[in-house]
Order: C-alpha cells, then sequence, then structure tokens
C-alpha cells in the first residue's frame, strides 16, 4: 500500500489512496506498504510506541504520528505546532508516556497529552545536537548528543551530564543491557557505564572490520568544528572508512552487543572480543546507520546499500529494486505484530517477513 504524506508550512496534506507495492519477494521478505514523505525529505527516526500500536516518524522537516492498526496518520507536528526545530533526528518515549523529539540544533522537544515543553543546555541538557534516547531499567532516560550523554530522572525532571567519562562526546547511538548496563555508540568508539566504572572499545580492540578495500579514510571525526558535520559518507563521491565511528548500538537479549559502524560493517561484542560481520559476509552495506532485533532474534540492519536481514546463520538484503526508496536506510524498528519498518530518503517502508 502506498501513502503520501507531505508537510506544506503548517499544513498536513495526505494524497492519494493506500495501493499494493508490487515489490520483490527475497525468500518471503517483501516491502507491503510504502509512506512518502517528499523528495528530498530524510527520515531519520523510527520509534514504536506499543501501548498506542503507534508509529513515530522524525523527518527533516518535522515529525509524524502513525495509527499502525488503522496504517493512517493521526498527526503530523513541526515548529508550529510545538517541535523547537522540525530537523528531528531521534524520537524516544520515556515510562511516563513523554514522547521526546531530539533534534538537529533545536535541543530536545517532550510532547504529551497536547503539552510541549521544550529543553536547551540553559535547562541542564548537554547540547542542542540531540541524537538517541533510551529507557534504562528505573524507568529513567538517556540522552545522547553532540557534547556528552544526559541522564535525565524522569520523576525529579534533572538532568545530569557524562563527557569526559566517553570515549568520544559525540553520541549517535544508545542501549541498555539485560544487566542494566548502558552502551554508548560515539565517533570515537562504543563505551560503557555499569553504574560505577566506565570502559570503553575501538578498532584497536578490534571494532570495526580492517579496511580490505582500501577506502579513504574519512576526517569527518567529531574531533574538529561542527561544519564538518555534513551528514555525509563519502569522500571526494567515493565511499569512506571510519571504523571507531559508530552509527548505532544494540544489546541483544544473549548479552552480545552489537555495533553499526562507518565503513566497518557491524560488529559483535561477546564480552571478550569483537568479531565484525560485513558485505564479505552477506551484509547489504559496510556503513550501519541503524539496527533492530525482532521477537524471534532475527536482526535487521539499515545500510548504505539497503536493508539486511541476518538470522544468524543466512543474510538476505532488500534495495531500491525490491521497493525501497533509497539505499540508505537510516532507521529501521519492529512493529509488535513483527513488521519491520525501514526510513530512508523519501520516505517509510512495511517489511513484512514470512
Amino acid at each position: 500500500m502506498k501513502l503520501k504524506l507531505w508537510l506544506c508550512g503548517a499544513a498536513f496534506l495526505v494524497q492519494g489512496v493506500f495501493q499494493p507495492v508490487l515489490a520483490a519477494d527475497k525468500a518471503g521478505v517483501r516491502v507491503v506498504d510504502s509512506f512518502e514523505v517528499g523528495d528530498n525529505v530524510y527520515v531519520r527516526a523510527l520509534t514504536v510506541e506499543k501501548s498506542t500500536n503507534t508509529l513515530w516518524v522524525g523527518t527533516s522537516v518535522g515529525a509524524h504520528e502513525i495509527d499502525l492498526k488503522a496504517s493512517k496518520p493521526r498527526n503530523t507536528f513541526t515548529r508550529q505546532h510545538g517541535l523547537a526545530n522540525e530537523y528531528v533526528f531521534a524520537i524516544g518515549v520515556d515510562s511516563e508516556g513523554y514522547k521526546w523529539f531530539g533534534t538537529n540544533a533545536g535541543g530536545a522537544s517532550r510532547y504529551k497529552d497536547g503539552k510541549w515543553k521544550t529543553y536547551f543546555p540553559m535547562h541542564g541538557l548537554a547540547d542542542y545536537w540531540i541524537y538517541s534516547f533510551v529507557n534504562d531499567k528505573e524507568g529513567n532516560l538517556w540522552i545522547g548528543t553532540w557534547a556528552g550523554v544526559n541522564y535525565f530522572n524522569v520523576k525529579t525532571g534533572k538532568f545530569k551530564t557524562y563527557v569526559k567519562e566517553l570515549i568520544n562526546e559525540w553520541v549517535y547511538g544508545l542501549s541498555v543491557d539485560q544487566g542494566g548496563r548502558v552502551w554508548f555508540g560515539t565517533e570515537g568508539g562504543v563505551s560503557m557505564f555499569d553504574g560505577k566504572r566506565w570502559r570503553s572499545w575501538t578498532h584497536k580492540d578490534g571494532l570495526g572490520a580492517d579496511n580490505t578495500a582500501n577506502l579513504q579514510a574519512s576526517s569527518n571525526t567529531g574531533l574538529g568544528t561542527r561544519s564538518r558535520h555534513d551528514l555525509t559518507t563519502q569522500v571526494e563521491g567515493l565511499g569512506s572508512y571510519n571504523p571507531n565511528y559508530v552509527f548505532s548500538i544494540h544489546a541483544a537479549p544473549d548479552g552480545s552487543i552489537w555495533a553499526g559502524t562507518w565503513g566497518g560493517g557491524v560488529s559483535r561484542f561477546d564480552g571478550k572480543r569483537w568479531t565484525n560481520l560485513t558485505t564479505q559476509d552477506g551484509l547489504a552495506g559496510n556503513i550501519v546507520y541503524s539496527m533492530a532485533q525482532d521477537e524471534k532474534g532475527v536482526f535487521w540492519f539499515g545500510t548504505d546499500k539497503g536493508l539486511s536481514r541476518y538470522d544468524g546463520k543466512s543474510w538476505k538484503n532488500l534495495g531500491k529494486p525490491d521497493g525501497l526508496f533509497d539505499s540508505h536506510v537510516y532507521a529501521v524498528t519492529v512493529a509488535p505484530n513483527g513488521d519491520i519498518w525501514a526510513g530512508t530518503k523519501r520516505g517509510v517502508v512495511r517489511v513484512v517477513p514470512q
């Protein structure tokens, strides 16, 4: 089915009707729905709110609230509705039911029952650039920024900031494991906090595969000025390599930690050592922007060359010929019914594993 979601100023326009998407069936994995958001619009965040069966879509021009049961939009939010900035990079739902929108240079906006509140550094937020959220076991919120990570106590409303403890202050990925340890994917490697002590790992420790393709190293490291962060992963139009740069991180139920790197594929940490999976193993692309794991334990990786499904033994990849709007998959999430949602430039698709 296809639905167009266009943002035009403060107006929300729905064009067309639901129609079947004719896409290739890759051994039981296929695209069945697509939601357009605009030709030059990027989908950067996807979050499912299970209690309301809602898909939250963060784009470069605002955020959409989609009713998963009815497969139709409920609301769209822009700056005129309460967002501090339309460019939404992260969406989180805390234990109190508040929706958090992390924006590009606009801080974090919180929403519930029609009411908005925006947090800036003057309120305790570490930075204006927000890239990830995760809840801990106590229901409190961790917030990844370009100037460290915040710990937000939902009961007291107080922020605590960690910077020097991290391997790098530019934080993109967050995850909490079964033991309550918090994992951070940064531009300089992976850090972990167990409540008392910190540990970190880099490419020297095995994070990220070696540069067997001899790609040019990227200088977009986060150690210079913010202007260097132009959100591109190419150098002079070609692929590049920066294995310490971790876009995404996931703590699996079996205790393993998975990290999506820039050019080094996806890395798995078993508690002792890192191993890496790349295109040579079956991964669609070696730049891994996003990842999710479904209830069957199957992994879904959003890469620069499409969406990959990995069950621990075999791979299945989907690209533009299979129904994706674009090959760069910046966001991926799993719905309560097991459907997979993937966000790219131009829109979102629903993938059904059969």
